[in-house]
């Protein structure tokens, strides 16, 4: 009789348990928010991992390469050589 009134126990605590989840969707909202968010920050971390990668090959270029240190000091900052003269020419989106 002791095991009986256990599992009578047991499934009233159950059903108790999946009325309250049946009462509250807002939860199985939080878990799927969760789970987008967790994918966005996944694709997000990806995204910046290629973007380290490449800026470390961008650095490797720059430090053994003066042809490359040249082009992004000129492209990047701007940077001229005494006597040149420099046109600049406004971007329109469309090539000759």
């Amino acid at each position: 009789m002791n095991a009986k009134r256990w599992l009578l126990c047991y499934l009233a605590a159950l059903a108790a348990l999946l009325a309250a989840s049946a009462l509250r969707p807002q939860s199985l909202d939080r878990s799927h928010l969760f789970s987008e968010r967790a994918r966005q920050f996944g694709d997000e971390n990806r995204a910046l991992a290629e973007e380290v990668a490449r800026l470390r090959r961008e650095a490797k270029a720059l430090s053994g390469e003066p042809a490359a240190l040249e082009r992004a000091a000129r492209e990047e900052l701007g940077y001229v050589r005494p006597g040149e003269i420099v046109f600049l020419l406004p971007e329109t989106g469309r090539r000759p």
